[in-house]
């Protein structure tokens, strides 16, 4: 089935809140319809005039930019001959000069369904600039990779806010780009005029593969719908000294370090038995990045069956086993970590910084479960007001 996002919908019967408008567009190389033409390129011809000025992520409007930190900086489009103004660079929310030209700032952005994964938090920033402007927000929807259906992780403890979580939510959120901006708008109390443009044909049980639609990598490190599948976990090797894979191939799904014990690591994962995936055994060098040029033992995570298998709860289990056997050698990273200079990377990436000293301990991973499924069960209950699509 070939899914209609939010941005096929509003090209098709531009409705009348968007009609005489000056936009603004907030968009990378993803924000494509299903025959790989752009939102800027079809705003622009459907809404002759309307279009003034563009705003991209972190990576860049083209997503060529590396991770943490390395900044995008403002410039014209060479095409539509307007300004990109960046949002990751010296600020990472539209200043007032920026939003003065505009009437209507829409968001078209591919979201992976993790907490860390930057672009919701533009987004949230966004709405907030343009709530304190007078601008209005127009969010067009896009599938959730991971779905819609499950929720993993705990909720983001107030003291380890920063630019990769500023509201509580759980790792894997199991929501829309849409519905997180309705969640947002309530959890800030915004004040802001804000439409949200549904999908025809999204249910909460697809996955990317089910939809029909092109995958255009939305970050250089997010090449494949199955790099999403293992991110909820994965990313938080960034707050270690094991390589997440970046310098590779299959980022994420491929990780190690020159000191792991492969054969440890996987008998204390097959003793706890969790499941939905195989670790194969993997050597690679890093190209660039951590352990650049240096040959790496680890594994690649195959994920074998999608409903079963729990990122983040496998990646902790993994940063576990890996502190057990190699404890001289397995370090946090400190920081800087996305603009934040004292905090533990980590403790910002799991949210919670009892996570850490768990994983320290040698925690099993049903220990580390029981924390939090509380918690969890409010989150997926408070979560159904905010959801555009039925979730059975």
């Amino acid at each position: 089935m070939k899914i209609r996002t939010g941005l096929e919908n509003i090209l098709e019967n531009p409705p009348a809140w968007i009609r005489g408008r000056r936009l603004g567009l907030l968009c990378n190389q993803a924000s494509v319809d299903s025959r790989l033409r752009h939102s800027k390129d079809l705003l622009h011809h459907a809404l002759p005039g309307g279009l003034k000025c563009l705003f991209s992520p972190q990576h860049g409007l083209n997503a060529e930019k590396q991770d943490n930190m390395v900044e995008s900086a403002d410039e014209m489009d060479p095409v539509l001959n307007i300004p990109v103004f960046s949002l990751y660079g010296d600020s990472r929310d539209p200043g007032a000069e920026q939003l003065a030209g505009i009437d209507c700032l829409v968001v078209d952005l591919q979201d992976v369904g993790c907490r860390v994964y930057t672009y919701i938090w533009t987004l949230f920033l966004a709405m907030r600039a343009c709530a304190g402007s007078g601008v209005s927000v127009a969010v067009l929807d896009r599938p959730n990779p991971l779905g819609g259906i499950q929720a993993e992780g705990n909720l983001l403890k107030s003291d380890c806010f920063s630019f990769v979580g500023m509201a509580p939510i759980p790792m894997r959120h199991g929501m829309t780009i849409c519905e997180l901006a309705r969640y947002f708008l309530d959890f800030e109390r915004l004040d802001l005029e804000l439409h949200t443009v549904g999908m025809n044909g999204w249910e909460r049980d697809m996955y990317f593969s089910s939809t029909g639609l092109p995958w255009v990598w939305p970050s250089p490190n997010m090449p494949t719908p199955d790099t999403a599948a293992v991110y909820p976990g994965q990313v938080i090797l960034e707050g270690t000294n094991l390589s997440e894979g970046r310098g590779t191939t299959r980022p994420f799904e491929v990780f190690g370090a020159p000191y792991l014990d492969a054969g440890a690591v996987r008998g204390q994962l097959d003793r706890w038995g969790l499941a939905g995936f195989v670790l194969r055994d993997q050597f690679f060098e890093p190209t660039f990045h951590k352990w650049s040029g240096e040959r790496c033992r680890g594994f690649q995570i195959h994920v074998t069956d999608r409903n079963t298998f729990l990122p983040y709860l496998t990646t902790l289990a993994i940063l576990s086993a890996v502190r057990k056997s190699s404890p001289a050698d397995f370090v946090w990273k400190d920081p800087p970590y996305e603009y934040e200079y004292e905090r533990m990377p980590a403790d910002l990436i799991t949210g919670d910084r009892k996570l850490r000293d768990a994983v320290d301990a040698g925690a099993a991973p049903g220990d580390m479960q029981a924390t939090w499924r509380e918690e969890l069960d409010g989150f997926l209950e408070s979560r159904r007001q905010w959801l555009l699509y039925p979730a059975g």
